[in-house]
């Protein structure tokens, strides 16, 4: 049996968003080997295949979705958590957004960043 660290996760993201495609470039790039156990799937087009997971098109927008080995589908900070712990140089980020003094105040700031993308480029689901 694969450990947590090594099971595979898709991550299901806005590839449409340059900062979105830089963040993913990043974190290939501090992942190394454990990055091959990830799957990105570009969100773009594919509102059926969302929906069928349980995932609304519009809220793949404006939130990370990440479905693990079982899957089991998390989303917003908790996608990010689970992305983030599987890398070392990541995890005590992932920690520390995790801690209940500070996960509030981030994910505030993460809707109204993403909403402020989202508008000023048009796509702002209604």
């Amino acid at each position: 049996m694969m450990s947590n660290r090594q099971e595979r996760l898709r991550v299901f993201y806005d590839g449409f968003c340059p900062s979105c495609v830089k963040d993913r470039r990043v974190y290939e790039r501090l992942a190394g080997s454990t990055g091959k156990t990830v799957e990105w799937v570009d969100i773009t087009g594919r509102d059926d295949e969302l929906r069928s997971l349980g995932i609304e098109p519009e809220k793949a927008l404006q939130e990370l979705h990440v479905e693990d080995a079982s899957g089991t589908i998390h989303r917003e900070l908790d996608a990010y958590i689970l992305l983030m712990s599987r890398v070392g140089l990541l995890r005590p980020l992932a920690w520390l957004i995790g801690l209940p003094v500070i996960r509030p105040a981030l994910a505030r700031l993460y809707h109204r960043m993403v909403s402020k993308r989202l508008e000023k480029t048009g796509r702002m689901p209604r």
